[in-house]
This record gives structure tokens, sequence and C-alpha cells, in this order.
């Protein structure tokens, strides 16, 4: 029997493949525990989007949340976190001296072993972001990132390309403990994978350990993990109910169950272990699953995207009322990675790939170019495996005014003034913020929203079935108001779920959520608030929208939101004069920070909105007047 190293990914990636990475940690310490006492001692608990997700979405601290992870497990367990080589865990790459803090913030919470991979499979990201993991004194996992390339398309992700990436990781020298072949979006197939492997095996130390990873969104995780173990592979990552199968990866009890009667030994007690799942379950019984997380996607293999990706953005896609346009949002995505240089899709890319998709369908093809794809293509995340289409080049040069670049990004990173720790330290001081270690990271990787964590701003935004325990007592019943003087708590039941609805002025706000509020009356009959306007209204054409008119001198004119978002930031206020193309509202959408910009010089007159909230397509932010 060869026995198999099984990492179970439940409390990392199962939790960004199914929930979005939105999981409070005394929720699941309880099945970590149980998983522990089953005899599991291999886990993935942080890193990737569980780092960023904590203070976005959690109001919690992400190595506070690593500390309870290692008491959980014990002292022995390898417990082992994703980074994304310079990016380390931000969706922007970082300078060495973040690069380096990550790795020794990550020893001091707990951490064993550091997976580290680039979505370009440039070896010079892995290079310096490797040397100082070892440095730390933790285990150094390399990657080689796979994809399988949509049918028709060619020019990298063969067998023979990842076989030369990891000779170009011998050659440099980096130094590692053992390395993994990783495949996001599930779309490698079983005969790439067991060729890459057999490859791998021929040029590496006998002792150095080569695992596989991949994800079951294509409906074929089990049979590709079938060629990776023939091949000759010694660890692969398994995933534990409810966060298995689907956009994650196979269940670890499903995979035991495939490979009985067979030479590989997962060196699991199966009774043990479902009952360990058993407490999982309970443990997540609350937690909205939404129903494209655990289903299998033909569209994947034409459409690479990853599984913690693609939850991520339905979700944020289902709170933004733009569902509906996820099916032309995939189908965009084939020409985006095929003119992009094929890097593969996963985090960042993986968004990078999902956000330029998004704009060629609500905005146009090629209209709106999405600052990170980019900046890829522009070369500010390092080289891409084969050249971006040229004409996509000077779209992308033209619309972010940027000229594109050979040099290394970690390079150009250490020459900003905006990014590494006296940008972090700066921006600390101004809100009046303790100089700590883990401050200066959570400001340099988290930015404003990270600082907005550590003064207690931040907000719970998990999604749960239930209300959430701090919401107040619903009120009694009440019939809308007709429009006008209508403010106050109200409870509406729509398809048996009760919501707390609180109405002001024209906003009704649904458990932290704020929507436009509009009453119809009609008839004498009772008046009710009418639904938000999906946002895809504002988009139903492709075609960018038309100018407004110019506004006459002195006349108020509303300033609305692009797309559905937060607000990030509030940049002017009442009163105050600013420039035509001046930013007036910093916003977010799918991921991506836009300026609302003033298209006139004038004066603000009036703000409706406040960090934090969350606006539709078209929702006024704010209003001025035109200088005359």
């Amino acid at each position: 029997m060869k026995k198999i190293d099984v990492m179970i990914t439940a409390f990392r990636d199962g939790f960004q493949s199914v929930y979005g990475a939105r999981v409070l940690t005394k929720d699941f310490l309880p099945a970590l525990e149980a998983a522990a006492a089953a005899g599991l001692n291999h886990f993935e608990v942080g890193g990737g989007a569980r780092f960023q997700s904590l203070y976005f979405y959690c109001n919690e601290d992400a190595f506070e949340m690593m500390d309870a992870c290692r008491a959980a497990t014990g002292p022995d367990a390898n417990l082992q976190t994703l980074a994304r080589g310079i990016n380390v865990v931000g969706l922007e790459s970082q300078p060495s001296d973040m690069i380096k803090l990550h790795a020794e913030l990550f020893k001091k919470h707990g951490i064993t072993t550091i997976r580290n991979f680039d979505a370009l499979n440039d070896v010079d990201n892995l290079d310096y972001s490797g040397r100082c993991i070892v440095d730390a004194g933790l285990k150094h996992e390399i990657a080689v990132t796979l994809m399988g390339l949509p049918p028709g398309l060619s020019g990298a992700h063969t067998a023979e390309f990842y076989d030369q990436t990891l000779q170009q990781i011998l050659k440099a020298e980096i130094p590692f403990h053992s390395v993994v072949f990783k495949d996001a979006s599930g779309t490698a197939t079983p005969a790439v994978v067991h060729e890459t492997i057999k490859l791998a095996k021929k040029h590496l130390p006998g002792d150095v350990p080569v695992r596989f990873h991949t994800h079951d969104t294509g409906g074929t995780a089990a049979l590709t993990y079938h060629a990776a173990l023939e091949a000759g592979v010694d660890g692969i990552d398994l995933s534990m109910a409810p966060v298995s199968g689907g956009t994650s990866q196979p269940d670890v009890m499903v995979l035991w169950h495939a490979l009985r009667g067979s030479e590989y030994d997962l060196g699991i007690n199966p009774d043990k272990v479902l009952e360990a799942e058993e407490v999982f379950k309970e443990c997540m019984k609350d937690y909205f699953v939404p129903p494209e997380a655990l289903a299998v996607e033909p569209l994947i293999p034409f459409s690479p995207m990853p599984g913690g990706a693609l939850t991520a953005n339905t979700q944020m896609m289902r709170d933004h009322d733009v569902l509906d346009r996820f099916p032309e949002v995939i189908g965009a995505m084939r020409e985006v990675v095929a003119r992009g240089g094929f890097a593969t899709s996963v985090t960042p890319v993986s968004q990078f790939y999902f956000q330029q998709a998004f704009n060629n369908v609500m905005f146009g093809p090629w209209k709106k170019v999405a600052e990170g794809y980019g900046q890829m293509v522009l070369g500010y995340f390092g080289k891409t495996p084969t050249a971006p289409d040229p004409e996509i080049v000077k779209i992308c040069q033209e619309q972010l005014k940027l000229e594109p670049t050979t040099e290394s990004p970690r390079t150009l990173n250490d020459k900003d003034p905006k990014k590494g720790r006296a940008a972090a330290e700066a921006l600390l001081k101004e809100n009046g913020m303790a100089i700590t270690e883990e401050n200066v990271f959570i400001a340099a990787t988290c930015k404003d929203r990270g600082v907005a964590f550590l003064k207690g701003d931040g907000r719970v935004q998990v999604r749960k079935n239930a209300a959430p325990e701090s919401a107040p007592e619903p009120a009694a019943p009440a019939t809308a108001p007709a429009s006008g003087g209508g403010d106050g708590t109200y409870t509406v039941t729509l398809e048996g779920e009760t919501y707390t609805v609180e109405v002001k002025g024209d906003q009704a706000t649904v458990n932290g959520q704020s929507w436009p509020f509009q009453v119809n009356q009609s008839g004498g009959a009772a008046t009710q608030p009418a639904a938000p306007a999906p946002a895809a209204a504002a988009s139903a054409s492709s075609d960018s929208p038309a100018p407004a008119a110019p506004a006459a001198t002195g006349a108020a004119v509303s300033v609305t939101a692009p797309m559905p978002g937060v607000v990030l930031k509030v940049l002017a206020k009442a009163g105050e004069s600013v420039t035509a193309g001046q930013p007036v509202v910093l916003m977010e959408s799918m991921k991506m920070e836009m300026n609302v910009e003033a298209e006139f010089p004038g004066v603000i007159d009036s703000v409706a909105v406040s960090d934090g909230d969350h606006v539709v397509a078209d929702q006024k932010l704010l209003t001025m007047r035109r200088n005359a």
C-alpha cells in the first residue's frame, strides 16, 4: 500500500469556494477540533481570500483566527496557508518589506507551511517570496499553476509548459520543501496532469514530496486525482462535507471510497471522519449555500473560473441584483483569457478575468478596462506565459494611461511611495492607530478597509439563512405608509421569510444594506414599497450609456452610482468646490475599486450616502451645482 498524505482544505479553500470566504471563526472551530480529534493532522486554515475576507466581511482579525486554529489542532498539526507570490495575501503585488513581514507574521501566529504560487507562473515572482518563507523558519511548498485552455486555444498549459516552469524553478535554486501542481479551476485534463506529474518525478529528488490540487467544478476531479496518483503523486487535497464537491475539492470520504481495494491508502479512520463531518454540518447549518456552489458546471472547461472565485462572484452579482447576467459574463471569459496572455485562472488573475468579462458585458466589449487586468497585460504583475494581444495592450495603455513595462513588479513596488511599511505606518498614524507589525501588515494589504477594522468601524457581512443574533426584535407588523412622512420600522414577509425594514426618507435598510425606496398609490389601495429596479436594467444594452446633457449654471445635478456596489469613501463634502474629473466618491463593485468623478466644475450641494453604504446602479450619491 502507498500512503498518500491528505491535506484537508475545508477550513480555507472550502470556505472560499462555497461561502465566498465569509465564515466566522467561532462558528467553525468546533468542526476543526472534531477533525483533529478524528486523526486528521494536515489542514489549510488561512491565507488567500481568507485573509482579506476576515477584515472586509467578518470584522475579525486573521492573525487571531490563525492562533485559534493552532490552539484547536494542537502543536503537532501541519497548518498550511496560501500565498500569491509577491502578492502574498493581497490582490495587488507588494514590496519586499511586506513580503518578508508576511512570512514572519504567519510563522509567529502558528503556521507550519506556506503554499506559494504565481498565477503567471513567473518564477521571478516565486523567488524572493519563497526565500522569505524559508528564512522565517516555515516549510515552503512551491506551486506550478495549471489550467485547461478552452477547446481551440493553444500556446501554453501543456505538460511540457509545466515541466519548463519546474525546471526554471530548479535552475533558480529557490529553496522549497515540496512541490504542488495547483489547478484552481478544475479544468486541467487527467491526461495532462498524469504526464505533468510523471515529468516532475523525473526531475525532482526522490525525497521531495509532489502534491496535486484540483476542484470538482467541472465534474472531473476524482478522475484527475486518480490520474495524478497513478503518475506517482505523494499528496492530494480533499475537503469535508458540507463544503466539499462542486466548486470545492472532492470529499475525503468520497475519494476514500473511490480508492477502496486499490494500492492507495489515505490513512484515515472513516468512522471518525464521518462523525467529524456531522459536527461540521451542524456548525454550518445556518450559512447560506448558493445553489451553484455544490453543482458541477459543464461550461467551466470552456471558460475556466476557479471554484473559489465562482461563488464569490455569483454572490456579489446576487447581492447587486445582476445575477441574470452571469451566463453572459462566463461566455465572455474565453476572449479575455485568450487575449490576455494565458495567465492561469487563479487569484488574482481569475478575478482580473472575471472583472474584464463583467465590464465587457455591462459596458460593451473593451469599453472599460478593469485596472487589474490592464496592469497584468501591461506587465505590472510580471511576465505572462505568452504575449498578450497587441490590440488589447494598446487599449489598456490608452485607458489606464500606463506604459508597458518589463521591470520586475517587486522592484517597481519597492520604489512606490504608496506601498510598503512607510506608507502603512503613515496611514495608521493618520487614523490614530498603534504601530504594531500586525497593524502595519493589515494596513498595507487591506488599506482603508483594514484601517476601518482596526478603528472598530468594520461590519459583519456573512450570509446566513437565519437573522444575525444581534438583529433587533421585529417590530409589530405594519402597512407601508403613503408617500411622505413614512419613516419607521416595519416587518415585511416575502416568500415565507420575515425581514425587519427600517425606512428613512427615500431609503429602506434591510440587515444593514440600504436600497432606494419608492411608494406608489393606486386607487386608494394599501400602498407598498417598490422593489429596487435591477441594476441590469441600467445596462440592458451592451453599449455605453449616452452622456447626460450639460447642466445649466447653478442647477443642482445628481451624481449617481455607475454600478451597484459599496461606497468605500465619500471624497467630497457639501460646500466643497471640485473640478471636472475630480473623484468625489470611491466605490467598490465586484472587487473593483472605481472613482466616481465630477462631470463638470462646480460646488457639492449635498451628499446622500455614507462610507460603507450599499448602493444600486443609478442611485444618487450626491448633488452638485455648476460654477458660474
